[in-house]
């Protein structure tokens, strides 16, 4: 990522807080560019970034633990405006010259902080007298101030829950801004970027977008670009991106794997070479992708085994378009933030969107990424902003290896048949009880059961169809769909009634933690 691009920037250290994501997604939501980094390279980060103000944010250590992580004596020294979150606090509070230590008094979950002073961090949300209900996540607590700051607010656990530094710029708070639960977080937040930072609202999809752009004709000059193009979001606004910045040196390849769900090739194809006339093939491989998954039950062979022929098709397709430089991919910020996460997370160099491990090397190719800097919600604004019809941008997303992890056991041609029916026709009824953008994903899954049913004066042994509907902002955890029993009821019936295969139809009221979105 290219900071120089990025004048106006807030640098996150993540100490390992499971919510860090969110605190960048409040401060780009307030218009402002941020970027986080793992405390173990928060120094360098510093350095390279140069930002405007500091973030720390939560995590699971203690400050009184022996080589508990510490952020950078840099960013004391520089004196930039200085916001702490939970651990984030604790931290800056030792390292300023207060002291800090473990608590009878734990808080988890609600809570309720007393405004005891007006201060910048505070203007127009909370005024002294008032209580406002927080999320506590702690273990810590403030003991003693550092020298120069004074206590703001206080709740029952926390004496200190709120304390700063007006003159310094220096605040930290011992709850959670950054989730809904803080009900007035994202105001904070704000006020901490804009009051006490000056900063502009400034990060939006059009100033991006022109500058996504004027990036990419810098990086591909007169290069070729090929971009696999799924029909999802991402690759979609990727292509559409790059498009924009050089014409016809890009070429898209749109691999139908037989395992999409009905009609969709047909829809994605139409869509672009209708509206947007840019370079597209549609290559038809499905009858090689189903001939090696026919029978196949264990999940991880069946990914691997779409992501072997996914490269060895597209690598087909990429030489006979010949010479191209740059591979297109639609990464997005939390793959980057995962390669360099603060748990050591695997290194993601390569979106692993239909498992494509290994492509750029064996193809000797650069790689383009326009969006490696967007959350899914920018990417969706960036897309609006290209001109993506919105019945397009809200679509739900849909998993690399499509209909084959929806279908547990063998994959059969006739289980894929069934399933892609049952599927639209449950899509279908949520459209049409206007349900679709309410929900996150929604999908069919055809059991590797068979059940007894009755049908007219017959007997009838088919599948089982199982239903799923989740809510959720960023997939990271899911609630199930808590439709009305008339919805199931009438969704069921048509499945039944209208596909031949299947003669039973059940509903997943799993969520996300214990289950997971996709059944494998």
């Amino acid at each position: 990522m290219n900071s120089a691009s990025h004048p106006d920037t807030v640098l996150i250290i993540d100490f390992g807080s499971q919510v860090t994501q969110l605190i960048a997604r409040r401060v780009r939501e307030a218009g402002v560019y941020c970027e986080i980094v793992p405390f173990q390279s928060a120094e360098a980060g510093f350095e390279r970034i140069k930002p405007k103000a500091v973030i720390l944010s939560g995590g699971p250590a203690s400050t009184a633990e022996t080589g508990s992580p510490r952020a950078p004596q840099a960013i004391f020294d520089a004196g930039v405006p200085l916001l702490g979150i939970c651990y984030g606090q604790m931290t800056m509070c030792v390292q300023m010259g207060g002291k800090a230590e473990p608590s009878d008094h734990r808080e988890f979950g609600r809570a309720y902080v007393e405004v005891l002073k007006d201060c910048p961090l505070f203007d127009g949300v909370w005024t002294q007298g008032q209580r406002h209900q927080v999320w506590m996540s702690h273990g810590d607590r403030v003991i003693d101030l550092p020298p120069g700051f004074e206590i703001l607010g206080r709740s029952e656990g926390a004496p200190y829950a709120v304390f700063g530094n007006v003159e310094r710029k220096a605040y930290g708070m011992m709850f959670h801004p950054e989730v809904i639960h803080t009900p007035d977080g994202a105001k904070l937040i704000g006020n901490f970027v804009h009051h006490i930072a000056g900063l502009d609202a400034s990060w939006t999809m059009a100033a991006y977008r022109e500058q996504a752009i004027a990036a990419i004709r810098e990086q591909v000059g007169d290069g070729k670009v090929i971009c696999a193009l799924s029909g999802g979001v991402d690759s979609s606004v990727a292509a559409l991106l790059i498009h924009e910045a050089i014409g016809d040196q890009l070429n898209c390849i749109l691999v139908d794997h037989g395992l999409m769900r009905k009609n969709e090739a047909a829809d994605v194809m139409a869509m672009f070479r209708e509206h947007y006339n840019i370079p597209l093939a549609l290559v038809d491989a499905s009858d090689t992708f189903v001939d090696a998954l026919e029978g196949e039950s264990d999940p991880e062979v069946k990914r691997k085994t779409i992501g072997k022929l996914f490269i060895d098709v597209f690598e087909e397709e990429a030489r006979k378009i010949g010479g191209a430089d740059f591979l297109a991919q639609g990464t997005l910020y939390p793959d980057v933030i995962e390669s360099v996460s603060f748990t050591g997370g695997p290194s993601v160099t390569i979106k692993s969107h239909h498992n494509v491990g290994g492509l750029p090397e064996r193809m000797n190719m650069q790689l383009v990424e326009p969006l490696r800097e967007l959350f899914k919600d920018e990417v969706r604004a960036l897309g609006r902003e290209l001109g993506l019809p919105d019945s397009f941008i809200g679509r739900h997303p849909f998993p690399g290896p499509g209909l084959a992890i929806r279908c547990p056991g063998g994959v059969t041609r006739e289980k894929l048949d069934i399933l892609r029916e049952a599927d639209a026709i449950y899509l279908d009824e949520i459209r049409t009880a206007g349900l679709y953008d309410t929900i996150w994903q929604a999908f069919a899954v055809l059991l590797p059961v068979q059940t007894v049913g009755v049908m007219g004066d017959g007997r009838t042994y088919e599948y089982v169809c199982a239903l799923r509907a989740v809510t959720s902002v960023d997939g990271m955890t899911a609630d199930f769909y808590h439709y009305d029993m008339e919805f199931l009821s009438r969704a069921a019936t048509r499945i039944i009634n209208e596909v031949r295969g299947i003669n039973r139809v059940v509903y997943d009221v799993t969520s996300k933690p214990p289950g997971t979105i996709e059944w494998e």
